[in-house]
C-alpha cells in the first residue's frame, strides 16, 4: 500500500496512524501549530467530512487499501446492531501482520507486513506470506527457524523480551512464537479509533 508523506498525513488525522509520528518531536510540533492558530476559527467539517477523516484514520492506522477496508465493513454489516462494530474490530485485529506487531516481533505493522511478505513468519508451522490472513483461536505463530538468524530478529531480541502483548494474545520470546488464547474485544473509547463513523460513511 502506497502511503506517501506520513508528517503531512498525520497532520490531519493525528498522530496515532503511524508509529513514528508518536514522537515527542511530533507532539511539539502539533503545540506549536495549535499556538500559532489561536483566535483563529477552525474549519468546520460536514458529517461526510468527519466520517471521511475516521474512515482515513482506519485505513492509515492498519495500513490497508480502500478495497480491503471495503470488504471488512461489508461483512461485519451482516451481523446486528453493536456487534457489527465489533465484528470489524476483530476482523482488522485478527490480520496476521497486526498480530506480529501485537506480539511485539515487529516494532510497526509496516515492518510486520514486510516480514509476513518476505516469508519470515508461520502459523501452526507453516509459512504464511499473505499479511492480511486472519487468525483464529489456538492458531501459533512465530518466526520461521531459517530467520531466526536475521538481523530482524536478534537485534531486537531485548525489546521481544521485555514486550507485553495484549490479552488475547501470549508471547514466549525466548521461541519467538505466540499464541492466540483469545478473541480481541472492542470496548467504546478503545484507541482513537471511531468505527462508528466509519460504518456510516459506508453506509451511504
Amino acid at each position: 500500500m502506497k502511503i506517501g508523506p506520513r508528517y503531512k498525513i498525520a497532520k490531519r488525522l493525528g498522530p496515532g496512524v503511524f508509529e513514528k509520528t508518536q514522537t515527542q518531536k511530533f507532539q511539539l510540533s502539533a503545540e506549536r501549530r495549535a499556538r500559532n492558530s489561536r483566535g483563529k476559527r477552525p474549519k468546520q467539517l460536514s458529517d461526510f467530512g468527519r466520517q471521511l477523516i475516521e474512515k482515513q484514520k482506519v485505513r492509515f492506522t492498519y495500513g490497508i487499501t480502500e478495497g480491503q477496508l471495503s470488504r471488512y465493513v461489508s461483512t461485519a454489516s451482516a451481523k446486528r446492531g453493536t456487534e457489527t462494530i465489533a465484528e470489524l474490530h476483530r476482523t482488522l485485529e485478527r490480520r496476521l501482520d497486526n498480530v506480529v506487531n501485537r506480539l511485539g516481533l515487529a516494532v510497526t505493522r509496516r515492518l510486520a507486513r514486510q516480514m509476513v511478505s518476505h516469508g519470515h513468519i508461520t502459523v501452526n508451522g507453516k509459512r504464511v506470506n499473505i499479511p492480511s490472513y486472519q487468525v483464529s483461536e489456538g492458531d501459533v505463530i512465530g518466526v520461521r527457524k531459517g530467520s531466526h538468524e536475521s538481523p530482524l530478529f536478534k537485534m531486537g531480541a531485548e525489546r521481544i523480551g521485555q514486550h507485553v502483548p495484549p490479552s488475547w494474545l501470549a508471547l514466549d520470546a525466548g521461541k519467538l512464537e505466540g499464541k492466540v488464547t483469545g478473541m480481541p474485544v472492542y470496548s467504546l473509547g478503545d484507541g482513537n479509533l471511531d468505527y462508528a463513523s466509519v460504518m456510516e460513511f459506508y453506509s451511504r
